[in-house]
């Protein structure tokens, strides 16, 4: 690695990890709380056993697991203009991933439901309180207790996957790194870096993860 690669790369870094900063993380909170939104309430109709909606909820789980991640990105964005919705490229990129993450994390709540006793259910009612007042309360804290490692892999997941609306015209650090390098022409140090960028980002939030594992546990631990 000579000098000259050296100073592309630290002229590089701030404006890569500007991209990350700005476009990157904003895009997976955005998106991340779209999925958590629509995974809890898919959850929720099946657990209920919601009839008229279950089979709305199964076919939606169905389509998004079984075609991919990035077909559903070109789809949506190339046909909304054809329908007359005129959307940005980064609200289109919060749709997709939101959608396409729910479906599986709709699955992990629906599974984490299933784990509490049902005889938690019975005891609430005993006490008087409400069908929403028992998943509210005593439920859903502890599905999402059960749930938590598998929706920080989710997470993790899915801001590694956000380099893909870089197809769709969103300018997070894929585009940033192109854009670097038809200046200068240094493809492998530029996307080498990048991944250096997604690491950190991945290494903090497996790090606060751990951390707040050990919380839950604890608050667990407590309430047994």
């Amino acid at each position: 690695m000579n000098s000259r690669l050296w100073t592309i790369l630290a002229e590089s870094f701030p404006k890569l990890l500007e991209a990350g900063l700005t476009v990157t993380i904003p895009l997976t909170v955005a998106s991340f709380a779209l999925a958590l939104v629509i995974s809890v309430i898919v959850a929720l109709i099946q657990y209920a056993n919601i009839r008229p909606l279950l089979p709305l909820c199964r076919f939606y789980i169905w389509l998004i697991r079984g075609t991919p991640l990035l077909v559903q990105l070109y789809v949506v964005f190339y046909m909304l203009p054809e329908i007359g919705i005129m959307w940005e490229a980064f609200p289109v990129a919060v749709l997709v991933f939101g959608f396409n993450e729910g479906a599986y994390m709709a699955e992990t709540i629906r599974g984490s439901l299933e784990s509490v006793s049902r005889g938690q259910m019975e005891a609430g009612y005993c006490v008087g309180m409400s069908y929403v007042q028992i998943m509210w309360h005593v439920v859903l804290p502890q599905a999402f207790r059960t749930a938590f490692p598998a929706l920080s892999n989710s997470l993790i997941s899915m801001i590694k996957g956000t380099s893909l609306a870089s197809t769709i015209t969103v300018r997070e650090m894929l585009i940033e790194a192109r854009v670097i390098n038809g200046r200068v022409m240094e493809t492998g140090g530029l996307y080498l870096e990048v991944a250096v960028i997604y690491l950190m980002f991945c290494t903090f939030l497996t790090w606060l993860q751990r951390i707040l594992e050990k919380r839950l546990a604890r608050r667990g631990g407590m309430i047994k």
